[in-house]
């Protein structure tokens, strides 16, 4: 299974690094945060290594923040560029 897994992983990390600069980031925002934030969250844009996220509430936003640092790690292990930080923007 767990080899499985690691293909999957790979197929997935090669796919965006052959994406565009910009969408490589955004495309691999559901896979640093999962299926829960996914849900709730949306990729904005990508310029200049910041990766801007919209959250729906000041609330996302804090908790989002304290877990940014691990989002990044994973946001980079899979796409082709790379993310300095990540911003999250309250909706509206």
């Amino acid at each position: 299974m767990n080899r499985a897994s690691e293909g999957l992983e790979s197929i997935v990390a090669k796919a965006l690094r052959r994406s565009p600069a910009a969408e490589s980031a955004m495309l691999a925002w559901p896979l640093a945060c999962g299926s829960a934030v996914a849900d709730r969250t949306r990729a904005l844009d990508f310029a200049e290594g910041i990766l801007r996220v919209e959250v729906p509430d000041a609330g996302w936003r804090r908790e989002l923040m304290n877990l940014a640092p691990r989002y990044v790690a994973v946001v980079n292990k899979y796409s082709g560029v790379v993310v300095r930080r990540i911003e999250f923007v309250v909706k509206g």
